[in-house]
């Protein structure tokens, strides 16, 4: 009867053993994962509880490994994303595999939580940005900001900034033409210039240029960016017209400077050169950087394709593409896409139309910080209109347009390295 017990307990040892594993495997790639965006906000949770992790760049679509503690475990559960057990022993194998130079892998160790702004005006629901709209659904926290923040140099506290869908021209979104006498458009109009006024900005221009700066510097001083739709191509004309009135007299009461394409300066911008402004103010477009009119892609052949980069050499583009796949489906905004010919060669084209070579997310470097733009509004609502319906993120779990911007809130938790040479 002793040496029945003792072998019985011999059992319930080994096997309390073998269930305590060294690991948590968050796997993403497409079938093993029920949900990838929150598989993010696990992430970013065991980051903020002051756990380390790696990200495994290019093995299973980009997974996680977080160290084994029950409270994981069970938040891993509570949020629905799937996770495998892994012990020391298997959790080696896989860097060592990683690791090998046959691979095109890497992994990175992710080290502290960024703190997260996102710039917005008030009263915005999470539904009018597709960035607001994920970052809650993952459970990622952040804090929403504005122009009165930004100018008392708020952007210090934050290492990530995400740009709603602004217009930093002062043209209103060149919503003129279709919406001038709907009441929102008025209100907004009024309530920009009320805003402009209280900070002691004669124009809504002057101020939202002003912003543009600061941004700016936040950027060139070690911040991260990223931008989505009008945001995007807006900035940079907005920085490129520094002293040039390039608004019309509805939006700004008074005549634009005479011939002032010749006087806008590429050299201030981020992403962009050699672009013509749209003098238009009924036309729904800035200049001819966006591509949404251009393009003539029929609804069933749009995609775009991620760029395969060198997970060893070129790590952070790498980060920004991680994926399940690298055919992702196209959706539409105020600015789609990016002409190509538009980009600068210093600026990296990380998603591409095969169609029309057009660029719909980009990245660079301005400074010590770095800014990814990404064309479009909402990668799940292919063309969204205003008081359209909110996407429900529910019904679109392992969405890789989506993990897009995920992989942007992410990449300033890496642990900073020397770059290979």
């Amino acid at each position: 009867m002793r040496k029945f017990l003792l072998f019985v307990f011999g059992l319930l040892l080994l096997g309390c053993f073998s269930a305590r594993a060294g690991f948590i495997l968050l796997p993403m790639d497409e079938l093993a994962q029920k949900n990838h965006l929150k598989a993010y906000g696990i992430t970013y949770w065991t980051l903020n509880k002051n756990y380390k992790a790696s990200w495994l760049l290019n093995y299973r679509g980009g997974s996680f490994l977080l160290p084994d503690a029950e409270e994981i475990r069970r938040e891993c559960q509570i949020r629905g994303v799937s996770f495998e057990l892994l012990s020391d022993a298997e959790a080696q194998q896989i860097l060592e595999e990683i690791s090998s130079p046959s691979q095109n892998m890497e992994t990175v160790v992710l080290e502290k939580a960024p703190k997260i702004a996102v710039y917005t005006p008030k009263g915005k629901q999470p539904w009018d940005d597709a960035v607001t709209m994920v970052l809650t659904y993952a459970e990622i926290p952040f804090t929403p900001i504005y122009d009165e923040e930004v100018l008392k140099d708020q952007l210090v506290l934050y290492d990530w900034l995400h740009l709603h869908h602004e217009d930093f021209t002062g043209q209103y979104g060149k919503f003129y033409g279709s919406y001038r006498n709907a009441p929102w458009y008025i209100e907004q109009k009024k309530e920009a210039e009320a805003l402009a006024t209280q900070l002691g900005y004669a124009k809504v221009s002057q101020e939202k240029l002003a912003v543009a700066k600061k941004i700016r510097d936040f950027v060139i001083g070690g911040g991260f960016m990223f931008a989505m739709c009008s945001a995007t191509d807006s900035f940079d004309i907005a920085l490129s017209a520094e002293g040039v009135d390039i608004c019309e007299p509805m939006f700004d009461d008074d005549q634009s400077d005479p011939n002032y394409q010749s006087r806008i300066d590429y050299s201030r911008t981020f992403a962009f050169k050699d672009f013509i402004l749209d003098r238009r103010p009924e036309h729904y477009e800035f200049s001819d950087i966006d591509m949404t009119e251009k393009r003539k892609i029929p609804f069933e052949r749009d995609y775009f394709t991620l760029m395969d980069y060198s997970a060893k050499w070129d790590v952070i583009p790498s980060m920004l593409c991680q994926n399940h796949t690298q055919l992702i489906k196209g959706f539409m905004g105020q600015t789609t896409s990016f002409d190509s010919a538009l980009v600068k060669t210093n600026v990296l084209v990380l998603g591409k139309c095969e169609l029309n070579d057009e660029a719909r997310y980009i990245h660079g470097q301005k400074g010590k910080g770095f800014f990814t733009f990404y064309g479009g509004h909402d990668p799940e609502d292919y063309q969204h209109r205003v008081g359209d319906e909110p996407t429900v993120l529910d019904l679109h779990p392992n969405s890789p347009g989506f993990r897009l911007i995920l992989n942007n809130v992410l990449f300033p938790a890496a642990r900073k390295k020397p770059q290979k040479t």
